[in-house]
């Protein structure tokens, strides 16, 4: 559906986009990752023809974005939706009237327009908000509203812009689900820019990590986190504390043996002592993935990297 090849943005002589290549399927919920400064905002303003690139390919279902003009750029961003960071409603329109403008915009009549506004609300859960101004409005609603102006022509493709950085947690997450719902009944394909690792691991099936303008990881979101390169660690912020002393090795547990018996198992059958330094069990989307670190006494480094073979988990062992 959208096909990225060789793709290089400059403002000037400064490139902020170098060589981006990355392909989204229908129907898929894909993450733009990084850093403020990145590049992932100027990457997802390509995708709906509001900036130009200079090299390279950006195909939206088959069609080369930098091609078209006038009436074909308005046809397409008419089939992809946008929410923002700070909700874009306008102040002085009611619910009802913000989320028309759309459809308004385009010369739908008065009755589909009642129609599909009414059926929109009903899906983010604000019927009884209709008549009410964004002044009346907490941030998770303003943001349900946002969502459902952005669905108003039917759209294939929902980019959303940093959409929850500025809500709390528990609102973060009440949006992610209603983004998951509305990908899942509708089959729209969400493209998610964020900083935020935990929106990423609630709701992503693939993702691309940027950094200063390039791609430094991509693939499925339980690939990238399940054994995180020195990229993603930097990323993530994460730093393993591990004791000095000893051999520390780190286990990661696939989605087939996360909630296995491996340690235990291992710690009878080798009939060793180790320490559980830390550990931690995370969901990402629908998949559950575990991460352990154990230190042991440096004689048995060779029997338990033998059994740890054997078992599916993957491991490393932790440089001090």
């Amino acid at each position: 559906m959208i096909e990225v090849k060789n793709l290089s943005k400059k403002y000037k002589e400064v490139e902020v986009l170098k060589d981006i290549n990355f392909t989204i399927n229908q129907g898929e919920i894909f993450g733009l990752v990084g850093h403020s400064g990145a590049g992932k905002s100027t990457l997802l303003r390509l995708i709906n023809g509001l900036e130009n690139y200079q090299d390279g390919s950006l195909k939206v279902n088959g069609v080369e974005i930098k091609n078209l003009k006038g009436k074909d750029l308005r046809e397409l961003r008419k089939n992809i939706g946008m929410i923002f960071q700070h909700f874009a409603l306008m102040s002085r329109k009611n619910v009802f009237d913000n989320v028309a403008m759309p459809l308004n915009f385009w010369g739908y009549d008065k009755n589909h327009t009642q129609k599909r506004v009414d059926e929109l609300l009903e899906i983010v859960g604000l019927i009884d908000k209709k008549y009410s101004y964004p002044s009346e409005l907490s941030g998770g609603q303003k943001q349900r509203v946002a969502i459902a102006r952005a669905l108003a022509l039917n759209p294939k493709i929902l980019l959303s812009d940093e959409a929850t950085s500025a809500l709390d947690p528990n609102i973060t997450n009440q949006i992610l689900e209603l983004l998951k719902r509305i990908n899942k009944e509708f089959g729209i394909t969400i493209v998610l820019v964020t900083h935020e690792m935990d929106v990423v691991k609630t709701i992503a099936n693939k993702a691309v990590l940027l950094s200063k303008g390039i791609i430094t990881n991509q693939g499925e979101i339980h690939e990238l986190f399940l054994k995180p390169d020195e990229n993603m660690r930097e990323f993530l912020g994460e730093k393993m504390i591990v004791p000095k002393d000893g051999i520390n090795i780190a286990i990661y547990f696939p989605k087939d043996v996360a909630f296995e018996c491996v340690i235990t198992q291992m710690a009878r059958n080798l009939d060793i002592n180790f320490n559980i330094v830390w550990g931690k069990i995370e969901q990402l989307s629908d998949l559950v993935l575990g991460h352990l670190v154990i230190n042991i006494d440096p004689k048995d480094k060779e029997k338990v990297v033998n059994y740890l073979k054997k078992t599916g988990v993957l491991w490393e062992i932790v440089k001090k």
